[in-house]
């Protein structure tokens, strides 16, 4: 009866067994619209679960997102997951046998992105917005029996993705693939991708298979409700930058009569310069207003003396910049016979010389400025500037006159900037060094410390303006709305700065 028992035991173990084994290898592979749900909530990275999981996915009914075919020495691989990706694979991608590629499209929430390391330069990272917030994976598996995960190409292959870009308003945008990190976190790399666009999409080339996207930086959009305000604030910024110039000169003449100094002299010529800049402004941009449809000589000469203004300015910012060099990086040895004549040639010859050879270019005329709404669509505004037409042809000249010199010119007087607060600085540290242990009156010297602070935070504030840092501010204007406001209103009120940095001056006096 025992071993009767016991054989019977036996027996239901093993068909059990055989039962449980064979429901194993049975086992159903997941379905393709599943994988990914499946491996975002299993406990391993999600990236390496999904590239496993869909190379033996089952594939019953066209999933949207999805597409699957095979390519071989004689079959080249176009899939199109949807209407806005497309994957081009040539038959010689792969080596040996025949090639099963699969693409699909995945939402970029997804993916974590890590923060940057300092420990190591990551010079392939990339930062941007996912072009419509959709990645688009592209995996391979050799058709064997091991089953191979092909990842390196013998060819580059082909990824596109449409844009629309009136509606967007995309201006750039780079291929990138994901580098994964080992705490299931990662970043977007351009290594081993090239870009290319056309009118309506993005064209990646890469040498490996991966999770792809693009990058873009949309455009700012400044719409005529915005245009309307900055114009007001442009206008009245300027206005009363005129006034402020005007009294700030005077000023500056009476100051360099009482005490001839070199400093007050090249205050007076950048103020000079100033109150021509702003005017000059006012005169193109009601000018234009008044005269909408015709092309005169007169847009021409006020062009032209906009640009001269513009040009003079920046020469007599970057003049201050190289008197603050002279003060305290040369210190001695610094006399200059008739220095500020030389100046005076530098400062209003250079301008002249810039001008006077555009203006034989036939550089002046209308300017033509474009802006976009989606409701109302495309809309422009015109003033009296470098002509678009000549702009469209020779941008070179544009370029040079408004973006690299002003660059140049923000870059060395931030360096001057840089020095003169280190020399304050250090200043101000051998004063701790002096005043330590000589008084016991620790609320006057606190107090006396409190009056230097605010007095050096004014100093460089007011010197930033008369150094011309606030142009540096155009970068912001390619970043967000907020920047162009930034820039419009610290720029329109230069003359009341310059003002108030006068009568800081005469008070000093």
């Amino acid at each position: 009866m025992w071993i009767t028992l016991f054989l019977f035991k036996i027996i239901c173990f093993s068909m059990s067994q055989a039962a449980g084994g064979n429901s194993f290898t049975t086992q159903k592979p997941l379905r393709c619209g599943d994988v990914l749900l499946h491996c975002t909530q299993s406990s391993l990275s999600w990236t390496r679960c999904y590239e496993e999981k869909i190379a033996k996915c089952e594939l019953k009914t066209r999933i949207f997102g999805f597409s699957r075919q095979t390519v071989n020495s004689l079959l080249e691989g176009d899939l199109n997951p949807t209407s806005h990706h497309r994957v081009y694979i040539t038959s010689s991608s792969f080596e040996g046998a025949a090639t099963t590629v699969m693409a699909s499209v995945i939402n970029s929430t997804y993916f974590k992105l890590s923060p940057p390391q300092r420990s190591r330069l990551q010079f392939h990272r990339r930062e941007g917005t996912v072009l419509r917030g959709l990645v688009l994976a592209v995996k391979a598996v050799n058709m064997t029996e091991n089953g191979e995960i092909i990842r390196n190409l013998l060819q580059p292959i082909m990824l596109f993705f449409k844009h629309n870009n009136m509606l967007s308003e995309i201006t750039d945008g780079t291929c990138v693939f994901w580098e994964e990190s080992n705490s299931g976190t990662g970043y977007w790399s351009v290594k081993g991708c090239k870009t290319n666009k056309t009118g309506d999409e993005f064209i990646c080339s890469c040498d490996h298979l991966s999770f792809f996207a693009v990058l873009v930086n949309p455009e700012i959009s400044v719409t005529n409700l915005d245009a309307e305000k900055l114009s007001y604030i442009t206008y009245i910024g300027s206005a009363l930058s005129v006034i402020f110039t005007f009294i700030s000169l005077i000023i500056f003449i009476w100051l360099h009569r009482r005490s001839p100094e070199k400093a007050i002299g090249l205050h007076m010529q950048l103020t000079g310069a100033m109150f021509c800049l702003h005017l000059s402004f006012l005169l193109c941009s009601f000018w234009e207003w008044l005269r909408k449809n015709e092309d005169s000589s007169i847009c021409l000469v006020l062009g032209l003396f906009l640009h001269w203004s513009l040009l003079a300015t920046l020469t007599w910012t970057a003049l201050e910049g190289f008197q603050i060099y002279l003060l305290l990086i040369r210190v001695f040895n610094i006399y200059i016979r008739r220095y500020l004549l030389k100046l005076c040639l530098v400062g209003w010859g250079f301008p002249t010389f810039v001008a006077t050879i555009c203006g034989i270019s036939g550089v002046y005329g209308k300017y033509t400025l474009q802006l976009r709404e989606a409701k109302n669509g495309n809309s422009t505004a015109q003033m009296c500037w470098i002509s678009s037409d000549f702009q469209s042809r020779r941008p070179l000249v544009s370029y040079i006159t408004t973006v690299a010199f002003p660059l140049l010119v923000v870059l060395f007087n931030a360096c001057m900037l840089g020095l003169v607060v280190c020399k304050m600085w250090k200043l101000r540290s051998d004063d701790k060094k002096m005043n330590f242990g000589s008084s016991s009156d620790w609320k006057e010297i606190k107090k006396e410390k409190r009056k230097r602070l605010w007095k050096d935070c004014l100093t460089v504030l007011g010197l930033s303006c008369v150094l011309g840092l606030p142009w540096g501010l155009a970068s912001t204007t390619y970043v967000s709305l907020t920047g162009i406001y930034i820039f419009t209103i610290l720029n329109s009120l230069q003359g009341v700065f310059i003002f108030l940095w006068s009568v800081g001056l005469a008070r000093k006096s």
